[in-house]
């Protein structure tokens, strides 16, 4: 049986990101200053950010083989079935890591306590560490965090843990036509977002706090979704009731009369699916979850 191994994925600190940009910290200093921001707290938040990954790798196994993999490389890493992967990051970097995984288990580990919302990052550095071999042993508990998936009809998928949207590339008014729970629609609208319940504790229910405030939202777990139409708007061939509600079964479908729109997922506009004239897509509850310990 191979050694486990543990894959941290992180993503570059804001300091890290300026100096790629402006080469020193003198010229970081600068911009900052130049725009009311300070240097020191960028610089704390980076060292606190690399002491967390420091007892995250002084927490694990040391017989383990490890991986560490940053955001922007998810795409191209390769993770084994029998990885353990703790993020070390912000909430949204476990979504950005999730669409990569299988039924691996995800430890969320927050080094900047208080300034993250902690829903998917819960645990401390050496906390998250330490959990590391029970749940490779299967005996941390886990929580089976239901995705959403996007299909076409010519046979591409994306699947996202919080939520996919459905919309113009540059944010024009996308046109379709929209099937769901039996009502039907011809719309013009900003884009349609479908949540789970995930994605329900974060920027799909600010969305539901003003288009539909008494949608009972789905848990994390549910094997429901969300739905909502961004700002559709009401025009002699187009209509603007078909606008939110839950998908606890079946599909929301949508055919393009648009020259191109586009699918993707928490965010990630980089990493789509492009929709043209007359294409048909589905989006409903994926097959997978994502296992993540609670």
């Amino acid at each position: 049986m191979p050694t486990p191994r543990a894959v941290v994925v992180h993503r570059a600190s804001e300091l890290t990101e300026l100096l790629a940009r402006h080469g020193t910290r003198g010229q970081v200093a600068f911009f900052l200053d130049a725009r009311g921001q300070s240097l020191a707290a960028v610089e704390e938040r980076h060292e606190r950010t690399r002491a967390a990954l420091a007892d995250v790798a002084a927490g694990l196994p040391a017989d383990w083989r490890r991986a560490g993999v940053e955001r922007a490389e998810l795409p191209r890493f390769v993770f084994e079935p029998d990885d353990v992967v703790l993020v070390v990051g912000q909430d949204g970097l476990v979504a950005n890591a999730a669409k990569y995984l299988g039924a691996q288990p995800v430890i969320g580990i927050d080094p900047l306590p208080g300034v993250n919302a902690g829903i998917l990052v819960p645990f401390a550095p050496a906390a998250g560490a330490a959990l590391a071999e029970p749940a490779h042993a299967g005996d941390a508990p886990m929580c089976e965090r239901t995705m959403v998936e996007v299909r076409t009809d010519d046979g591409q998928s994306l699947t996202a843990l919080n939520e996919v949207m459905i919309g113009q590339p540059g944010h024009q008014s996308a046109r379709y036509t929209i099937e769901v729970d039996g009502a039907g629609e011809r719309q013009s609208s900003s884009g349609v977002i479908v949540s789970t319940g995930t994605g329900a504790t974060g920027w799909c229910r600010s969305i539901a706090r003003i288009q539909a405030p008494t949608l009972p939202l789905p848990g994390p777990t549910e094997r429901a979704l969300a739905w909502f139409v961004r700002e559709p708007w009401p025009s002699p061939s187009t209509g603007a009731d078909v606008v939110a509600g839950r998908l606890d079964r079946g599909a929301l479908a949508l055919r393009v009369e648009s020259d191109a729109l586009v699918a993707f997922g928490d965010g990630v506009e980089a990493d789509r699916l492009t929709l043209t004239w007359g294409q048909r897509v589905t989006v409903g509850v994926a097959g997978r979850t994502l296992r993540t310990v609670s």
